[in-house]
């Protein structure tokens, strides 16, 4: 008997959930929806356990299916490896890379990394969400995670890609109307732009530094920004008052004009971002190289 006559039905399971529906999975593999879902039925009766909840609407992963997804992806990913590897030239990488990343340093710094990454591996794909939420490596699929902030779980391998410098900005229109803070204290009197943290809704302190002590302000200010930490940005920008951002989201709009910073005497204090992955996933070729762009000065 074979013992690996079912992996057909395992890249079908693949494509499924990559498509997200039967009829996508059966475009992607030029088949027939009824075919497609003839091989998730023979693979689920092989391992004896469900891997998809099937419904007219959507399809979505049992927790079976979350662990199976995560040693399939690697195992292929393997098979990858193999066949480069007896290549003459050792093969061109191939193959997807998930990666979910923060709108700041996924706007800011990954794109100049990601260019050059791509210019480089033409035959990698890379599946990238930017968002704030804090992606789930095998709930969600993804290969490689950005977050900035110390990593807090620690199942998990983490390497530093930053220390992200913090400052304060504001519109000169802004300062022209309301006056410039000279001191900490002065930011009572101002429109201080806050971000709420979605895991308790609770404002953002701004992280700063004064007479060599770190100080974590509150700010207080009619207008929150909920999602978008950007946003914060696009409001200071528009005069509605002074904000933290990273160096590198401030630098294009200080050199423009658009923004000048405010309280440069209380900067100084940073936030790391760091890539995370699975330490029991193997990862594939294409996700060592990602992780060493990555980490390379853009």
């Amino acid at each position: 008997m074979r013992r690996y006559d079912h992996l057909g039905d395992v890249e079908v399971f693949l494509a499924t959930v990559d498509g997200g529906s039967l009829t996508a999975a059966a475009a992607a593999l030029g088949t027939t929806p009824s075919m497609v879902s003839r091989a998730l039925g023979r693979l689920e009766q092989r391992l004896g356990a469900q891997l998809l909840r099937r419904t007219t609407r959507r399809l979505g992963l049992t927790d079976a299916g979350h662990l199976y997804l995560a040693q399939a992806r690697a195992a292929f990913a393997l098979i990858d490896d193999a066949g480069r590897a007896v290549q003459p030239d050792g093969g061109m990488l191939a193959g997807t890379v998930r990666l979910s990343a923060p709108t700041t340093w996924g706007h800011y710094r990954l794109p100049a990394r990601l260019q050059a990454f791509a210019a480089r591996h033409p035959q990698v794909q890379v599946e990238l969400d930017i968002s704030n939420r804090n992606a789930d490596l095998v709930a969600d699929g993804f290969d490689l995670v950005i977050r900035g902030g110390e990593p807090r779980d620690s199942g998990l391998v983490a390497q530093r890609l930053e220390d992200a410098a913090y400052c304060l900005v504001a519109s000169p229109a802004y300062l022209d109307r309301h006056g410039t803070p000279a001191q900490v204290a002065d930011l009572a009197g101002h429109a201080c732009l806050s971000f709420l943290l979605p895991s308790t809704g609770r404002a953002l302190p701004w992280q700063l530094r004064e007479d060599g002590q770190d100080v974590d302000w509150q700010p207080h200010g009619a207008v929150r920004v909920i999602d978008d930490v950007l946003g914060l940005v696009s409001l200071a920008r528009a005069g509605l008052g002074i904000c933290q951002t990273f160096d590198f989201v401030a630098r294009e709009h200080l050199a423009s004009g658009e923004l000048v910073e405010v309280l440069a005497h209380a900067r100084g204090r940073t936030r790391p971002f760091s890539l995370l992955y699975a330490p029991h996933r193997r990862l594939s070729a294409a996700s060592r190289a990602l992780i060493e762009a990555l980490r390379a000065a853009p």
